[in-house]
Parts: structure tokens; sequence; C-alpha cells
């Protein structure tokens, strides 16, 4: 969240947040209040026992006979009965309330996320979003469970034990109230004090969840390079900072329990006091033993319904910060959204970028892309090319609409992205992300995700053209082996096929290929995108890669530079053409050239120019095809290659 934002969450008024996360409960407002309603009557039947049983003491002080003892016996055991069967509903009903009020909330939480545009989750880091979603939504549900029984609970028995103790004790019960006065304010005194501490906690929360996520995704890395002592002293300082904020807070806390006892112990010594000896004094006529019980029970109810209400404070406030962070989420309002009239049919794979720019922070940050002005015919390969940082993948992401275009407009099918409704679009674009993610389940279930209906004719149709299926097959449960969380249990070259074949299965008017084949070796790749040809003729192709290989057969390639098209055009011209894609060619095929630089006469070199190198050897029988092959042949011919164009080029022409 940027600070801007963050301050206005801040800003939040209490009625804010109560009717955010109000409009979680849903289903759960019937067990909300009956709830409160029989707490209400637990409350007054605990009120109504003291003062009855203070009655049945005077009786027998006066000598009353058995017949009157079991009739008040018998009132007592059905209040008590009563009471707790009260006590029962209001916890069966508060705890069915507060769990499914979670369970609303995190389906809620959720469910935003997932309407979310890139640049929404861009704002929230992973981790804090877990915490968001598990330990603020647990503190939230905790508080309401206590708003809707204790902290009712609370304030009814402080009203009615206080009214009892009037009618019991008269005078005397004005103690109880300038003794709850003076522990009421110290109590919220603590809890006022640890609510920064509290707020200061979820943020370290977030940096300790960061910690172990960082350690649990990149364990194999930390253990390469024997780093697990440092990943412990990382994770150690973390948590040292949430155990310092808890200890300082429990700290605080802790002065609850004494001041308690200090009021109790106060009140018992007045009472019992001034007590007996009033009964002392006036012969049990100002009053009775009955009585000065029903008041020592009345003033302790008052003093732990206190204690019990600064308790929920602490949690209220607790749940107060998690609230404002979970309404962050809740009230996000994603960047991208649908027109009010979308269009619900992508007409081709034709992709238009007229003049565009883009930068993932509009409100200053930099361009990523500059004046882009590029049209792609339906049907046509495109490859694209450029160095780390030149902004290959955030130009594809324009396409399908994960970010809106700053400047300037994305066109699909001749129509602006933005005219479309999204689920539309992005199911007539698949991307094969860089990043290559598989989830949890079968490998069914995940080549499913491009085709909920798809056979199993199609999946391994599919595979067969991704290359994948001839490892699939070699598991011991073939298509139906279960994937691990991240799929850990497939290497890189693996996932990536089994992510291409995900795509194909769309059968999508436009395929984009986001550096997708690294991880698989030049025949596999070659063979993967001769499937394209026969599988998806008609299919836009969009491939950015690192190596010139996976491009140089594409209709057009566009060279990426700083954000910007530096060249476009085939790889025969762009060799001519473009310094920056003749130098990746180059030194991507330099090794194997260098080895056998003199094979060939000089003569056999042909100088079309000082930017041009052609290498034709008749007698080495070399041709464009070898040098692409993996054949010895081409292979010296590539090295033959690199060492006299490395010399055309140094010294400008060369004698024929």
């Amino acid at each position: 969240m940027s600070q801007q934002d963050e301050k206005t969450m801040q800003h939040l008024s209490l009625g804010e947040i109560f009717k955010t996360l109000g409009n979680s409960i849903r289903e759960n407002k019937r067990n909300s209040i009956i709830s409160p309603v029989f707490v209400l009557g637990e409350v007054i039947i605990e009120c109504s026992i003291p003062f009855i049983t203070a009655r049945l003491l005077n009786q027998m002080s006066a000598g009353c006979d058995i017949p009157t003892i079991a009739r008040y016996g018998a009132v007592l055991a059905l209040l008590a009965c009563v009471s707790l069967a009260c006590g029962t509903i209001a916890g069966i009903a508060a705890s069915i309330a507060s769990t499914g009020f979670a369970r609303n909330l995190r389906h809620d939480m959720f469910a935003a996320i997932q309407r979310f545009s890139f640049s929404n989750i861009d704002r929230f880091s992973t981790n804090s979003l877990v915490t968001r979603l598990t330990t603020d939504i647990q503190n939230v549900q905790m508080a309401y469970l206590q708003i809707i029984r204790t902290a009712v609970r609370g304030p009814m028995m402080i009203i009615f034990a206080a009214t009892m103790a009037f009618i019991t004790g008269g005078k005397m019960a004005i103690t109880y109230v300038i003794v709850s006065f003076f522990l009421g304010f110290g109590l919220f005194g603590i809890a006022r004090t640890v609510m920064p501490i509290f707020r200061r906690i979820f943020k370290r929360y977030d940096a300790l969840n960061a910690s172990v996520e960082e350690n649990v995704t990149g364990i194999r890395v930390v253990k390469s390079f024997v780093r697990e002592e440092y990943e412990m002293k990382k994770f150690e300082k973390a948590s040292g900072e949430v155990f310092q904020d808890f200890w300082g807070a429990e700290r605080i806390l802790a002065w609850n329990q004494p001041l308690m006892t200090f009021a109790v112990d106060t009140i018992y010594t007045f009472v019992i006091y001034f007590g007996s000896k009033t009964i002392v004094s006036s012969a049990g006529q100002a009053m009775q033993v009955g009585q000065m019980s029903a008041l020592i029970t009345y003033g302790f109810s008052m003093l732990m319904s206190l204690n019990m209400l600064s308790m929920v404070f602490v949690m209220i406030t607790m749940a107060e910060e998690s609230s404002r962070r979970i309404c962050e989420v809740l009230l996000e309002v994603p960047d991208l959204a649908n027109p009010e009239r979308p269009v619900y049919e992508v007409p081709d794979g034709s992709v238009d970028f007229d003049n565009v720019s883009f930068s993932y922070h509009p409100e200053g940050g930099r361009y990523a892309l500059h004046d882009i002005d590029l049209h792609i015919k339906s049907g046509e390969v495109i490859g694209i090319i450029g160095g780390t940082g030149s902004s290959k993948s955030s130009l594809i992401q324009l396409i399908s609409r994960l970010y809106d275009a700053t400047k300037g407009t994305v066109r699909v099918g001749g129509i602006d992205v933005r005219d479309y409704d999204m689920d539309t679009l992005r199911n007539e674009v698949a991307v094969v992300l860089q990043r290559n993610v598989l989830f949890s389940g079968t490998i069914k279930d995940n080549l499913r995700w491009g085709n909920e209906n798809a056979t199993d004719e199609e999946l391994i149709e599919a595979c067969k053209l991704a290359q994948a299926h001839e490892f699939v097959v070699s598991f011991p449960d073939g298509y139906d082996t279960y994937i691990e969380q991240g799929g850990t249990n497939v290497s890189g070259g693996q996932k990536q096929r089994l992510c291409i074949a995900r795509a194909l299965l769309k059968k999508p008017k436009i395929l984009i290929l986001d550096d997708s084949t690294s991880a698989v070796d030049t025949k596999t790749d070659k063979l993967i995108r001769e499937g394209f040809k026969s599988y998806i003729p008609e299919t836009t192709k969009i491939i950015i890669a690192q190596r010139t290989g996976s491009v140089e057969d594409a209709d057009r390639i566009v060279v990426m530079d700083e954000g910007m098209i530096s060249a476009v055009g085939t790889h025969e011209e762009l060799l001519h053409t473009s310094e920056i894609y003749r130098e990746v060619y180059l030194t991507q095929n330099k090794a194997s050239h260098d080895a056998n630089a003199d094979a060939h006469d000089p003569a056999d070199v042909v100088v079309l120019g000082k930017d041009e190198v052609h290498v034709h050897a008749e007698r080495g029988g070399v041709t464009p095809d070898s040098l692409r092959s993996g054949s010895s042949d081409g292979q010296a011919a590539e090295r033959e290659m690199s060492a006299l164009s490395d010399t055309i080029l140094e010294g400008g022409e060369a004698d024929a």
C-alpha cells in the first residue's frame, strides 16, 4: 500500500469499519442476535440468585422450617438450570455466528484478491495478504465472539449488580461505584497503553512471515550456498522483534490482575468491616447476614465484569488494527474493470499497439515502455528479443489487459482491449508466463485449466505437441501423477512443457510464450514450435526468447531496447540492419565458431558489406540450415563463421 492509502485507512472511522465488515455477517445475523438476548437472560437470573439466597439466609437465621428451605432450594436450583441453559445457548449461538462471520470474511477477502489487477496486487506483499487472511481474521473472529457475548454481559452485569447492590445494601453500595470507577480507569488506561504496541506487532508479523516464506521458497538456494546459519539469524531477528513487542505488551497487561485483586480486597475489607459493624450495632435491624452476603457477591460480580471488559477492550484494540488491514483489501478498488457495455467476442488474433507508453506507477514513475507502435496480423508468428530489463514482458502483459496502457491504445481484433469483457479477452489470449506455475493436483487437473472439458485424448494430443507426453507416461501414474505444490516434483523443463500444453488446450486466438522454453534444449524447442504450425495455424503466436534460435524462423522479430522498439524484421534482415540483434546472435554462436575458425579458405567468405556477413562454403557443405543443425559439420561451419565475421566487423572489409 502507498503511504497515502495507509493514511486513508488509518482515518477510517469505527462506523465505517463496522459497516464494511458487517457486510460479511449475512446469514449469521440471527445467531448474532440470539446470543446477546440469552446473555441478558443469564445476567438477570444470576443477579436474582444472590437476592433469593440472601432471603433464604435471613429465613434460616430467623429459624424457618425445612419445607421453607426446600422451597427456596427448588427455586434456586430451577434458576441455576435456566441460567445454565441461557449461557449454553448464548455460547453456541456466539460460536456459530463468529466462525460463520470469519468464514464469510475470509471468502470475501479471497474473492476481492481474485478481482485485483496486477497493479492492485503489486501494492500488497504476498506475506501481508497471507497474514490478513489468517491472523487478522482470527483476531476479528475472536473480537466478534467477545462483542456479541462478553461485551454484552459485562455492562449488563455491572448495571444489574449495581442496582441489586443498592436494593440490598443501600448507601453502602456507593463504595462499589467509587472502587469500580478507579478500577475501570486503571484497566482501560492499561489497555490504551498497549494499543500502539499491538498495532506495531502486525507489521512485525508481516516481516516474520516474509522471512519464513522467502526461506521455504528458496530452500534449495539456501542449502546450495550453505546459508542456513544466516537465514536462522535473520529469522531470529524478526522473531525477536515480535517477542519484544509481545513481552512489552504483556508486561503492561500484567498490572490487570494486581489492580483487580486490590479492588476486590478493598471492597471485601470495607463491606465486611462496616457490614458487620452495622449488623451488630443495629441488632440485625439495619442489615442482616444475608444482605451482607449478597452485597459481597454483587461487588465481586461487578469487579469481575470490569476485568472482563478490560480484556475485551484489549482484544478489540488488537482487532481494530486487524480490521483496518482487512478493510484495506475489501475496500481496494480494482484498477481494471469491465466497461458498461463490454464486447463479448474477439474477431481475430490481430494485435495493434498505437503509440503506447506504459508505467507501473502512473502517478509519477518512469515509463517501462516508450512510444510503442507495432501492428501484428492475425496468425502471424512474432518473435520478441532483447536484453534483461528491455520490458519485453511488460509489452505482452498489455495484450491480455493485465495492465492498462498509460498512453496510447492497444487493440486486439481491431477493438480496444478496454472495450472487451475481461474474461472474454483473456480466454482468447493464452499466456505461458516466464515463471511457470503448476498447482497441487494431478497432471490432468493442471492441464484442464486450459479446457475443463478436455477429453483424455485431447490432453494427450496437447502434451505430444508440447513434447511432454514422453516424460508424463514415464511416471508410474502417468497423467494421474500428483503434482506437489508449486510443481516441486517435476523439473523446470517438464514444468514449462506442461504449461505450454495447458495453454494449447485453450486453442486461443493469441498464444504468448514469455521465455517459456528457456529450460528445454534447442531440439525440443524446435519441435514445440513446429507443433504450433500444425495444431494452431491460425493463432497469432508471440514468442519472447533469449535465444535467437527460438525466434529466427518467425515471420518477424521485434528487437526491444530500454522499453523501445529498436528494430523489426526477419532473421536475415536483422542480421544486416540491427546491431543489437547481430551482436546477440554472434555472441550466442561465437563459442562454436572459434574452435575451427581456420578450417576453410578465406576465399569462401563473401563480403556483402561492412555490416553484412554471409558464409557459403561449397567444399565444406556449409549452408544456413547446417548452421542451425546440431551436426558436427554445422558446428564447424559456425565456428568458421564467427572467426571470419569478427575479422570483417573489426577491419571493415576483407579481400575476396
